[in-house]
């Protein structure tokens, strides 16, 4: 990996796993789901809060590695105010990323470039996504009730 690159990760990493952001129950939700890695440990609570098709408001509660807190922040950041269709793009961008699979550039992925290398470790794979597969849960389930994701 490129030093700068690998600089880059680690401090975005870093600032999102120290400070995350959109870490906070939302008490208008209208969508919940608990995610857990057993692997590791991670366990969060998501809450969504869609007007119509649009994500208008997201949070998460709970604890985990750097990696899948870090991600989970960077997830709600993108997916925000982005219509249900746009957080589906996203989440298979992300999905193709973390696998190996993208072949996009790193200006493309924009601040998803930091889990480029993610890949390499079949083991963080689980850490990162756990968010991601929460959202798209959530996001693609007619049910308003909690859902349990692994």
């Amino acid at each position: 990996m490129d030093p700068s690159l690998r600089n880059l990760y680690q401090e975005v990493i870093l600032d999102h796993n120290n400070n995350p952001r959109n870490f906070r129950e939302i008490d208008t939700h209208n969508r919940k789901i608990d995610g857990f890695n057993p692997l590791c440990g991670d366990k969060y609570t998501f809450f969504v809060r869609l007007d119509g098709n649009c994500i208008k408001d997201i949070g998460f509660t709970g604890s985990g590695c750097a990696i899948s807190k870090s991600s989970a922040s960077i997830m709600t950041t993108l997916v925000k105010n982005k219509t249900i269709a746009e957080a589906n793009r996203i989440f298979e961008m992300f999905h193709n990323l973390i696998t190996g699979e993208d072949k996009s550039t790193l200006d493309e992925l924009g601040k998803l470039a930091v889990f480029k290398q993610v890949c390499e470790y079949p083991s963080r794979i689980k850490c990162a996504a756990l968010g991601w597969h929460a959202l798209n849960a959530i996001l693609n389930s007619n049910k308003n009730d909690m859902i349990t994701t692994e």
